[in-house]
């Protein structure tokens, strides 16, 4: 059986999650920098939540990643387009 392609709420949480990682951040670190609660942000994370342009120019600069190079991110998932 195939398994089911990620949907484009999880692809973001996903590389959302990666990301952070990669910079050593706690998602309440994240959330504090990007004036966001926490528990939204493990809902990004888990692709529970369709996340606003406001948020994700929020998150990337949190970040530090420009939304662009973000994208490209996601378009390195499996599955991509």
């Amino acid at each position: 059986m195939r398994k089911k392609d990620l949907s484009p709420e999880e692809k973001f949480g996903a590389t959302l999650k990666a990301i952070r990682l990669s910079k050593g951040l706690s998602q309440e670190e994240l959330a504090f920098s990007a004036n966001l609660h926490r528990t939204y942000v493990g809902s990004v994370e888990r692709g529970e939540r369709n996340v606003s342009i406001r948020n994700i120019f929020v998150l990337c600069e949190a970040l530090d990643i420009k939304p662009s190079d973000f994208f490209r991110e996601i378009e390195k998932i499996k599955g991509s387009k």
